[in-house]
């Protein structure tokens, strides 16, 4: 979640883009980012918000409720995001940094999750929490409408990080089941051995084709986002909207891919797979996370689907 942050604050600036170098020169410095994107009730979290941003004398005011802050214990700023009403007709979308010593907001521990246990993702609640204005980044449209490279950046480093999080999950999961099998013996097979029973093969070669699949596709993703960032200036409307439906179909294809590698060991592993404390037990739960983060599936598909029939993402009702 730290680099979601910086990886961004780099591409602005090879961008032209030098709003975020504080970022990195505080990073340097030993400082930690996280993020406070999501909110119970928002399936599009960094469009949309349902915290509010009221515009005060010196900066911005902070309400409302974060979850899944990743790196609660050890953060030194706060990225978060949250809703300008004050013109009903132009509602904006405020894109701030909070430090941690700001006064008015709480932690409530109560990340006790199926997996991703050690990342203590507690809530952040917001009460009035004031932001200056050297730390508001951006303030712009709701919705795609204000997808500038920020925001896309935001999708472009988390997804894309995400999905090779999960990949390199899937991997291990490969290789502990390439471990199960060279080493599980068999009374019922005339050699002996697990790894010659036809079926332990053949489900053994999806993992490997499916994790080399989703390697694939994330690896080109990363690559093209990277050498197109400096030109981002110049992006025409159909290029950012190009990589969004790939950023959100890349993620999707590396968590349910990595999803059903770690299924497909569990069942090649056998009962001892899933002992409470093994690692593939472990891999197991946390793989399960990985479909939650956004772009959920259902997102994904919408914003897939809609960019290339040529549908505003922006329409209602969606």
């Amino acid at each position: 979640m730290h680099f979601y942050w910086t990886g961004l604050a780099a591409d602005l600036l090879r961008a032209g883009d030098d709003t975020c170098r504080w970022m990195l020169e505080a990073a340097s410095n030993g400082d930690v980012f996280a993020a406070g994107h999501g909110e119970r009730g928002n399936d599009m979290p960094v469009l949309v918000s349902s915290s509010s941003a009221e515009n005060v004398d010196g900066g911005y005011k902070f309400s409302g409720h974060k979850s899944f802050g990743s790196l609660t214990p050890v953060w030194d700023w706060l990225g978060l995001h949250a809703m300008d009403t004050s013109d009903p007709a132009a509602p904006k979308i405020v894109h701030a940094f909070m430090k941690r010593d700001t006064e008015n907001y709480r932690i409530d521990k109560v990340w006790d999750a199926l997996g991703m246990r050690a990342t203590a993702s507690e809530d952040t609640i917001l009460e009035g929490a004031i932001v200056p204005d050297e730390y508001a980044s951006y303030v712009v449209p709701v919705g795609f409408a204000g997808a500038n490279l920020f925001v896309l950046g935001i999708f472009a480093w988390a997804d894309v990080m995400f999905s090779h999080i999960y990949c390199g999950l899937a991997r291990r999961a490969v290789e502990l089941t390439r471990e199960n099998l060279s080493s599980r013996k068999s009374v019922a097979i005339a050699s002996g051995e697990y790894r010659f029973h036809p079926e332990l093969q053949h489900g053994f070669a999806e993992m490997v084709m499916a994790v080399e699949s989703i390697e694939a596709l994330i690896e080109k993703l990363a690559a093209d986002w990277s050498e197109q960032v400096p030109n981002a200036a110049n992006w025409a409307p159909e290029t950012a909207g190009g990589f969004a439906a790939r950023i959100v179909s890349a993620k999707y294809q590396a968590t349910e891919a990595a999803f059903k590698v770690v299924d497909q060991a569990v069942d090649i592993c056998g009962g001892f797979g899933v002992a409470r404390g093994g690692e593939l037990e472990r891999l197991f739960r946390d793989s399960r996370m990985g479909r939650m983060h956004p772009a959920t599936s259902p997102v994904a598909h919408e914003v897939v689907a809609k960019i290339h029939l040529g549908i505003d993402p922006d329409v209602q009702p969606r």
